[in-house]
């Protein structure tokens, strides 16, 4: 086992299921292939790392999806929130022995293989690492020890998230480092050109 997991939150990609935000302006077919390229490049960008890898699946385990079962573990997520579905991730994979943890959503078109070693060797020093989101959240988490209080009253999914989760790391006297700020996928508007040219959005009429 290697001493570093990283933990991937995916949702199963099924029509009318996945970033209903994005939906409600583009449709749900462009939404659903929006969503499946952001899957393809998550996995581009994880598949190479040298370390240990989980899919966290929101719905439904697939054995049989893009995730090769010999590369990335897979499980659910457990939780009433996505606070509580992340602490639980992090408890398990802390008492399975892991030294340094991080998980990332598959909503970033912006990460890369080397964002997501930064965060790991930030860990070497520090025992939080965070990356925020343009949107207010943030699209990765890195702990060295399972920290509950900040995902406990934490206003998820909103323009407040990584701004609670720092006061609460200030109030706690925890060093952090701050990744770069990137752009989530949640809305019309932060689709970029070349995602849009990636999967042909503007051949294909809303529905």
């Amino acid at each position: 086992m290697q001493p570093s997991a990283l933990v991937i939150f995916v949702r199963n990609p099924e029509l009318g299921k996945v970033k209903t935000r994005l939906a409600k302006t583009i449709g749900n077919v462009k939404t659903l292939l929006i969503y499946e390229e952001l899957l393809r490049h998550t996995l581009q960008v994880t598949q190479n790392l040298l370390l240990d890898k989980y899919v966290c699946y929101q719905d439904t385990i697939n054995t049989g999806d893009l995730w090769d079962n010999s590369v990335y573990n897979k499980h659910m997520q457990k939780g009433k929130d996505l606070g509580e579905r992340m602490l639980n991730a992090f408890a398990l994979l802390f008492k399975k022995g892991y030294e340094k943890v991080v998980i990332i959503g598959s909503d970033c078109h912006d990460l890369n293989q080397k964002g997501i070693s930064d965060s790991f060797h930030r860990l070497e020093s520090g025992k939080v690492v965070i990356g925020p989101a343009t949107d207010g959240g943030y699209y990765l988490l890195g702990l060295r020890d399972l920290i509950p209080e900040i995902f406990n009253n934490i206003s998820w999914s909103t323009e407040n998230v990584f701004i609670q989760t720092i006061q609460k790391l200030k109030e706690l006297n925890i060093d952090y480092s701050v990744l770069p700020e990137l752009s989530d996928i949640d809305e019309e508007a932060d689709l970029t050109e070349e995602l849009k040219i990636r999967i042909g959005l503007n051949k294909i009429d809303h529905i």
